[in-house]
């Protein structure tokens, strides 16, 4: 309480909630531009400007996943290579269910980040990076802590084919002990996507991919001297890469330090860090809530696969999602970037110009992602999944899902850019609800009906997943139209 007290006291210098940011000064002149947004430029443009660095970054990062699927695809063995890959996605998944879920501190972050830096107020931006850090270094460890002995137990759950679950488990035991460095490096994301330095993420995570490339040459295969791990060696190689991401986020942060002082001990505020808990927490249940309603998704299309000598419906899943994770990080990246020019509009008292700046970012979101699937479900189609697929099996079982999967593109791009600008206005409670009611009310049994129940097989599956996503894109549409969030306050 008497930190608290104390940076309320340091806060009374600053401007208060509403008013524009104060004169630029010789000392502060730094500060008071730390954001590259113009809000006076056209919103299509602006979109464009904030969203293009962030799409490289997530794309970069997502790549880390692809990358190890790819490197699998050339085992010397051809059935390890069809197991790694189908143990590759439930691993990602129960990564993701921790480290995803802890990582969402970022949205309460990025959302009271750039409310308080277009109020004016730099030093409570500041406080906002310091709890942030905290938070998720002490969940990071009690995560990872708890992962260790709950990993195993729910593997054992998703997969019925011993020799990919225990391909899973080694893989997934390497990725648990990088939950502190995942969370803290989106942390550090929010915080600078909040006053619009999205640049400095694209750095770490151009560093970071081009690094886990190479460890996981030398790791899976045992080039340079090194004994050669296999998809144990892509784990450890990944938990190396964003440790190295997350320094490179430090260094910015160091960088910036008297803009913001975040490293004052009075910023630490339990009221602060549990106002960013509150706002995140529902964004932290939808993460959750996807992670398992795809781990069930899984499990069904495991189903398929059960008493066959290769997974060739798991492997083919596993294959689609992760090219499909390509599509979703940039989608979420141009969703970030509204949710930064939502949130800073609303900071400005103009929630019309909000609501324009969303709906810019939903066009440019139509177009893009539109050709995207149509290149990659329709024109590309057959060269993409030679890239990856490992037999024939596989690449017979991906066709007709890629092209159902190119064909929602752009309305899975509409449902996460809109779900990203919701959370930026602070409507966390909502996105977290709907995601719940969509994945276990249609997603799941869906699946389950068409693909086992009534034998449609993975093609079955896939249907469900497009009828998800038409419902999803429908859904956040139709909220942020209602502009009920335009109200909020943070």
């Amino acid at each position: 309480m008497a930190a608290s007290s104390r940076h309320s006291k340091k806060g009374a210098r600053e401007a208060e909630p509403g008013t524009p940011p104060a004169p630029a000064t010789p000392e502060h002149a730094h500060a008071v531009h730390a954001s590259s947004i113009d809000f006076t430029a056209n919103k299509t443009a602006t979109v464009l400007k904030l969203a293009i660095p962030t799409v490289f970054a997530m794309l970069l990062q997502s790549s880390v996943n692809l990358v190890d699927d790819v490197f699998f695809r050339h085992l010397p063995n051809q059935l390890e290579a069809s197991n790694a890959q189908a143990a590759l996605q439930p691993s990602l998944i129960i990564v993701w269910l921790f480290g995803g879920s802890l990582g969402a501190i970022s949205v309460g972050t990025q959302a009271i980040t750039a409310r308080r830096f277009a109020e004016g107020k730099r030093l409570a931006a500041g406080a906002v990076l310091a709890n942030t850090v905290w938070f998720t270094l002490i969940g990071g460890l009690l995560t990872s802590l708890a992962a260790v002995f709950l990993i195993p137990i729910i593997l054992r759950r998703l997969i019925d084919a011993e020799d990919v679950r225990a391909i899973a488990i080694s893989y997934s035991h390497w990725r648990l002990f990088a939950f502190v460095s995942m969370s803290m490096t989106q942390a550090l994301k929010g915080f600078f996507d909040g006053i619009g330095k999205t640049t400095f993420h694209f750095v770490a995570s151009l560093i970071m991919n081009a690094l886990n490339i190479v460890l996981c040459w030398v790791f899976i295969f045992g080039h340079l001297g090194m004994p050669a791990m296999g998809p144990t060696g892509a784990g450890m190689s990944a938990f190396l890469a964003t440790w190295i991401g997350l320094a490179v986020m430090f260094v910015y942060a160091f960088l910036y330090r008297h803009d913001f002082e975040p490293a004052r001990w009075s910023n630490v505020s339990r009221s602060l860090t549990w106002d960013m808990v509150k706002l995140s927490a529902p964004a932290a249940l939808a993460t959750i809530v996807m992670m398992f309603g795809f781990a069930l998704f899984t499990k069904i299309v495991n189903v398929l696969d059960k008493g066959a000598a290769e997974a060739v419906n798991g492997a083919a899943t596993t294959n689609i999602i992760q090219i499909m994770m390509l599509t979703f990080t940039a989608c979420i990246a141009f969703g970030t970037s509204t949710a930064t020019l939502v949130s800073q509009s609303l900071g400005r008292q103009k929630p019309d110009e909000a609501s324009r700046y969303g709906w810019a970012s939903v066009r440019v979101g139509l177009i893009v992602f539109g050709a995207i699937g149509l290149l990659e479900g329709g024109v590309f189609r057959h060269q993409v999944i030679d890239l990856i697929a490992a037999t024939p099996g596989v690449h017979q079982a991906m066709n007709r899902p890629m092209m159902l999967v190119g064909v929602v593109t752009p309305l899975i791009s509409v449902a996460l850019i809109l779900s990203e600008a919701l959370f930026g206005a602070g409507s966390t409670k909502f996105v977290a609800a709907a995601q719940l009611v969509l994945v276990f009310g249609i997603l799941v049994p869906g699946a389950w009906l068409l693909g086992l129940k009534l034998n449609a097989g993975l093609d079955g599956i896939w249907y469900t997943a497009c009828l998800y996503a038409v419902l999803a894109a429908s859904t956040m549409a139709l909220k942020f139209r209602a502009g009920g969030w335009k109200t909020i306050r943070i």
